[in-house]
């Protein structure tokens, strides 16, 4: 096929010549205009207007798409439609000499040019009046003109097979056409063979044009290398935008095109780059990416060099090489600050910015030169060139990271909040969809940590709900995730379950997205088998989960102060400890998040309050709830309370516990958390039962009403422990309240909580085995 002309666009062409000759009334009008112009300039993938079943027509227009579109529009010609008209102009191109003079032709349609206009008033001629005619530099008239010069462009046997595939695109219409019009010659294929006497399926006819057959007709797709090139940039685009592989009907598309003889453009080995890299299959991804931009250098010399080192630098971060990418997104810098290209520039400080925060032991040498200078001054600087060179993704992903940043650091919430509605007005104002995910996702996690809970679940929702369709997946798996954990809190394991499933097995061919998935349902399950003391499937998931290594801080401290929970469980405080002490030593300035810090506290005074050394836990409790209350971090102070409970127990001072947890029990359940509402509702019911046993008299009224509230937040206590299908939680409280209702003198009762104990300790030991 040629570089341009198709036979779908011969029909085009056609169309533009019965618009111009003014048989299509003002009515419909606009409907044709508007059918040219949508298959002409296809929309962009990120406009609101764009869907994915359009883009066929857009491609390629059939026969059917124009018949849809045309016959229901009636013309200036009494009894006839649009698509007649149409038929009748498409049919009178009646051979191959008849199609070089349409295309001969086709300029009268344009508007002449200024040095035509003024050779015929030398001439004398007088300027043409009446028709239409199309200015040269609209839509229509840029087509018409491209059309005819890539005409001439094209050597005689290209004319031949365009000749050839319009006559069997336009032969479906055959019989059509004839009961339209039966005064005219009826030839379905070439007017010459009726003049012959010809059948289509004689020797004469088979030489010049092969089996011409309706049924083959249906089957070919006639596209030209200017289709391939935009189906090959709808489809980068796409993968760039939302993640994920190339689909396979796209697969057996490019096949069947290669197979057709059309010759495929650079950007083919780019497309095999991306789905190679998103496959996991780097040795293939590293020659596919040198090939493409070998062939790329050949034609545009060094001005995409530092487009290849950004991709090879990003590729080799994937593949583990962090020192290489680092100094090829180095070079890169570089050759963009000498080539003046401010786009890739900000997109490579950009990267070495957020590559700095996850792997902050590989950026020595770029700190030393003082490129990046520090975390602030490095976020001002992006601000500033995303303004000036109005980059408005980068800008709002700018502002998302300072305020992240100024999160991790505990300093002003107010300042986050402020960064973040000024993200969220950027993305509004600007239609910048692609960075609602990320916003959103910081909303849920800023409301997470001051405890509202309720309006994290609805931020991740309305992710889910408004902007899942055109937001990368990487994104929409992270909230899905983020969705899950909230559930899992609440014990509604589930439901979690039960969403993260609900994700197509199609959209996770990718190895970094199933990775992920992996990752995530590994956690919910890692930690529901906690729950449930089932050893063998927490070491066996722990395991797993360990050997995957994903290259992301925030999942592997989320993996690690898991794996120390369930360290502590499994009574092995020492081992706990050093993993505590190795995750502190671990945390760089970079990567440091003020709730990791005070999650590691309150462990660590957990860990000394079970060895029975609960005094050298107070002042590690009291900083962390000094942190958690000056960052505004309320489940994290709720915690820290409560490990600062534990330790007053200890020092026998039972009021102050009581009046202290019933201070926070409004915070806690606000937080929707089971697992530190059991906590605090255990404490609580320690305190009382203190307070209970330190009144002499066996007879005063205040000691029963202290048992009684004892007795009352030992239910509460445990309906948040089976919410979570704690057995060793449920099985400490029915111990409890087996033993108040033996010093209550209710041994009915006392005995009944007692089988029940012991009902649930072989429940665990049989889910266990």
């Amino acid at each position: 096929m040629s570089r341009y002309l198709t036979p779908s666009k011969v029909a085009l062409l056609c169309l533009i010549s019965i618009y111009t000759e003014g048989v299509v009334p003002n009515s419909a009008a606009i409907h044709v205009l508007s059918f040219l112009v949508s298959c002409l300039t296809p929309l962009d993938p990120g406009e609101p207007g764009f869907s994915s079943g359009k883009w066929t027509k857009q491609s390629s227009v059939s026969i059917a798409d124009l018949e849809e579109g045309l016959s229901h529009r009636p013309s200036s010609i009494p009894g006839r439609s649009v698509w007649d008209l149409f038929l009748r102009k498409a049919w009178s191109l009646d051979s191959c000499d008849a199609l070089e003079v349409f295309f001969t032709e086709i300029s009268d349609m344009l508007v002449k040019t200024r040095d035509e206009q003024m050779r015929d008033r030398d001439q004398g001629l007088a300027p043409e009046t009446g028709g239409m005619r199309l200015s040269r530099c609209s839509p229509l008239g840029a087509f018409v003109r491209r059309a005819q010069l890539e005409f001439t462009r094209l050597q005689f046997h290209d004319s031949v097979k365009l000749w050839k595939g319009f006559v069997k695109y336009r032969l479906p219409t055959y019989w059509m056409w004839a009961r339209r019009n039966p005064s005219e010659d009826h030839a379905p294929v070439d007017i010459n063979l009726l003049a012959l006497s010809l059948e289509t399926d004689s020797p004469l006819a088979q030489v010049a044009y092969g089996t011409i057959d309706e049924s083959d007709s249906e089957d070919e797709t006639y596209v030209s290398t200017k289709d391939v090139e935009r189906l090959l940039e709808f489809q980068i685009g796409e993968l760039q935008r939302l993640g994920g592989r190339v689909p396979d009907a796209m697969k057996t598309q490019l096949e069947r095109i290669v197979t057709a003889g059309v010759t495929l453009p650079n950007l083919a080995h780019y497309l095999k780059f991306l789905d190679a890299w998103r496959a996991g299959d780097y040795p293939s991804s590293f020659d596919n990416l040198h090939r493409y931009f070998d062939y790329t250098m050949r034609s545009r010399d060094r001005s995409s060099y530092q487009y290849a080192l950004l991709n090879l630098a990003i590729l080799q971060a994937d593949f583990g090489c962090y020192g290489e990418a680092v100094s090829a997104m180095q070079e890169a810098v570089s050759i963009a600050r000498e080539s003046h290209d401010m786009n890739c520039l900000n997109f490579c400080m950009s990267w070495l910015y957020h590559f700095g925060k996850a792997f902050p032991e590989h950026m020595k040498d770029v700190q030393n030169t003082g490129m990046l200078g520090n975390e602030k001054e490095g976020l001002a600087f992006l601000k500033a060139k995303a303004k000036e060179t109005e980059m408005w993704s980068l800008l709002s992903t700018t502002l998302l990271s300072e305020a992240k940043l100024e999160l991790q650091k505990g300093e002003s919430l107010a300042s986050s909040i402020e960064n973040i509605v000024r993200a969220s007005h950027l993305n509004v104002t600007k239609n910048v969809a692609l960075s609602m995910g990320p916003q959103l996702l910081l909303q849920t996690s800023l409301y997470a940590r001051i405890g509202v809970s309720h309006l994290a679940w609805l931020n991740s929702e309305i992710f889910l709900e408004c902007y899942a369709s055109r937001a990368p997946f990487e994104d929409y798996l992270k909230n899905t995730f983020r969705s899950c954990q909230l559930l899992a809190q609440q014990g509604r394991y589930k439901e979690a379950s039960a969403r993260m499933n609900d994700i197509a097995p199609e959209k996770l061919r990718s190895l970094k997205e199933n990775q992920l998935w992996t990752f995530f349902s590994g956690l919910m399950q890692l930690r529901r088998q906690i729950y449930r003391d089932n050893q063998i499937a927490a070491d066996h998931l722990l395991t797993q989960l360990q050997s995957i290594q994903l290259p992301d801080t925030d999942l592997t401290l989320t993996l690690t102060l898991l794996t120390i929970e369930y360290t502590i469980r499994k009574g092995n405080h020492a081992q706990a400890l050093s993993l505590i002490e190795q995750t502190a030593q671990s945390l760089h300035h970079e990567n440091f998040d003020i709730h990791t810090q005070i999650q590691l506290l309150c462990l660590k005074a957990r860990i000394l309050d079970k060895t029975s050394q609960p005094q050298r836990g107070f002042s590690l409790a009291m900083r962390a709830a000094s942190i958690a209350h000056r960052a505004r971090l309320l489940p994290d102070l709720c915690d820290a309370v409560c490990a600062l409970a534990a330790v007053l127990l200890s020092l026998r001072e039972f009021t102050a516990v009581a009046a202290m947890l019933e201070s926070v029990m409004p915070q806690v359940l606000e937080a929707n958390d089971a697992a530190l509402a059991a906590r605090a509702y255990s404490l609580l019911v320690d305190a009382n039962m203190g307070v209970a046993g330190s009144l002499r008299k066996a007879a005063d009224p205040a000691k029963k009403e202290y048992m009684n509230r004892a007795l009352g937040y030992l239910d509460c206590a445990y309906d948040q422990f089976e919410e979570l299908e704690d057995i060793r939680g449920q099985c400490e409280m029915m111990a409890k309240k087996a033993t108040v209702m033996q010093l209550s003198g209710d041994l009915v009762l006392a005995n009944d909580y007692a089988a029940k104990y012991l009902d649930l300790r072989k429940l665990g030991a049989a889910e266990v085995v």
